[in-house]
């Protein structure tokens, strides 16, 4: 990489995101140039990343795939390995993967006003080096891929077995017969437990208070008809409309009917688990349904692992560690030789990037995000973050196509320099509106959002696709041509 190399489009990350956003790119800007920054060694990002057992996706695949490269194969819920695959089977295809610059860390950007550039800060293999590109995309997902959250337990260091974080995961870890204790009630937590049954003596899942569970099958009969009786193109876009519709229809009634929501989850444990008691004290939360995410179990193989006795729940707080396992706040002590601390995740505005505008420090914090791509007062800088309950597929291709109307628009009319307006109001809200311990934990470094019109970052497809038709991202942005001639 030359300290003087120029680009059109610098992408930051080759995950799911990234990778996606390159094939948009390469689509209606085929003439840019550009690269895309990977951190890491491999393509898949987040797919790359957790290798824990069980790893796998609680969307279903009709959504959270590319629209433009349907999904081939039987699964609608699908393990991690095949997702991987899937995102690096299409950056060959689509020869976007020869863009993908590895092991290359985006540390700082500083933007340029009369230049109408950035200039980006990289660690790789030979040091820190430089290069400039006319616009920035960051594609990097909110996960720290350096630190998992890992709280402080008071008597850790007495634990005479083995503690392993999911982030983490360990290639050599030996829990052939053992017992395991999976610490945490998420997505992460519900998906161990039923894939470590398979080796462990037992399993006892550990959480403070439980989550809400809901079932769904491994293979959806709806797709696997239209399949049959459709072009796979054709078939593809009604499976991924309807799974859309139906999670879309969940979420509204969850947030305007919660008593009727609950009711539903509770009837699916049921099912699975007809004990009420069970179901009472470890299957049923003290906030409303998508207050927090709610876990998804394919084929209800957690449920199933519960009511086999090859899997527990215990419902309490821990005191401390022992040399033998947990003690309890209620007295009782849980024995355990392998302790998993599925205990959330830490959150990272924007990679952790550092941001400069014409030699001032950029406060995230103090931003707003418009329409969920770019921020008020840093300029031709756009950030991809997707839903929080659906796919995030189907948020980071609608924002990948919003920034290739703006680069298209700009390319079209001599124009160097957009910015994204500030909201009319000044009320704000949190970028992501959840109540989970790993967002709060994290929020107050994110940008925010306003409370309407452009600046409302939606939990809606439906909405925003329609917004983003009616959209004149000619005139709501502000544009401008570099103060000093561009030179690459």
């Amino acid at each position: 990489m030359s300290e003087f190399e120029h680009l059109d489009v610098v992408i930051v990350g080759a995950g799911l995101s990234g990778i996606g956003a390159a094939c948009r790119l390469e689509e209606t800007n085929p003439e840019s140039t550009y690269a895309i920054l990977e951190a890491r060694d491999a393509i898949g990002g987040t797919w790359d990343l957790f290798r824990y057992p069980g790893v796998r996706s609680d969307s279903d695949m009709f959504t959270l795939s590319y629209p433009f490269r349907p999904w081939t194969r039987r699964e609608s819920m699908a393990d991690g390995a095949h997702i991987r695959d899937y995102i690096r089977e299409t950056a060959a295809e689509t020869g976007v993967e020869k863009q993908v610059r590895f092991g290359t860390r985006v540390i700082g950007a500083q933007w340029s006003t009369a230049e109408a550039r950035w200039t980006v800060r990289v660690a790789n293999a030979a040091g820190e080096q430089t290069l400039t590109c006319g616009f920035l995309y960051v594609c990097s997902g909110y996960y720290d891929y350096a630190e998992g959250h890992q709280p402080r337990w008071e008597g850790l260091e007495e634990f005479g077995g083995t503690l392993v974080h999911p982030q983490f995961w360990p290639d050599d870890l030996d829990y052939d017969g053992k017992r395991v204790v999976v610490i945490g009630s998420g997505a992460t937590a519900v998906t161990l437990v039923p894939s470590m049954t398979e080796r462990a003596a037992h399993v006892t899942m550990l959480q403070r208070s439980p989550s809400y569970v809901v079932e769904q099958p491994w293979r959806d009969p709806f797709a696997d008809l239209a399949r049959r009786v459709l072009p796979a193109g054709v078939a593809h876009t009604v499976s991924r409309t309807k799974n859309m519709l139906l999670a879309q229809g969940f979420y509204q009634l969850c947030r305007r009917r919660p008593e009727i929501a609950k009711r539903l989850l509770r009837a699916g444990i049921l099912r699975r688990l007809p004990d009420t008691a069970l179901v009472d004290e470890h299957f049923t939360p003290h906030y409303d349904p998508w207050d927090q995410r709610l876990c998804v179990v394919p084929g209800g193989d957690f449920l199933r692992a519960v009511k086999a006795g090859t899997a527990s729940i215990v419902t309490d707080h821990i005191e401390r560690f022992t040399p033998t396992g947990i003690r309890l706040r209620s007295g009782r002590e849980i024995e355990a030789d392998v302790v998993v601390s599925a205990t959330g995740l830490r959150l990272l505005a924007l990679g952790g990037i550092t941001f400069e505008v014409d030699g001032a420090p950029v406060d995230l914090a103090d931003t707003v995000a418009y329409r969920g791509f770019m921020l008020t007062g840093v300029p031709n800088l756009a950030l991809c973050v997707g839903y929080v309950n659906a796919s995030w597929t189907l948020r980071s291709d609608l924002t990948s196509q919003y920034v290739c109307r703006v680069l298209r628009h700009m390319r079209d009319r001599g124009l160097d320099v957009v910015t994204a307006p500030a909201p009319p109001t000044p009320q704000r809200r949190p970028l992501l509106d959840l109540t989970s311990g790993y967002v709060q934990r994290s929020m107050d470094a994110f940008p925010k959002q306003g409370t309407g019109g452009a600046w409302l970052v939606r939990q809606n497809y439906v909405l925003d696709r329609i917004a983003a038709a009616r959209a004149d991202l000619g005139s709501e942005l502000h544009y401008a041509r570099a103060a000093q001639p561009v030179s690459s």
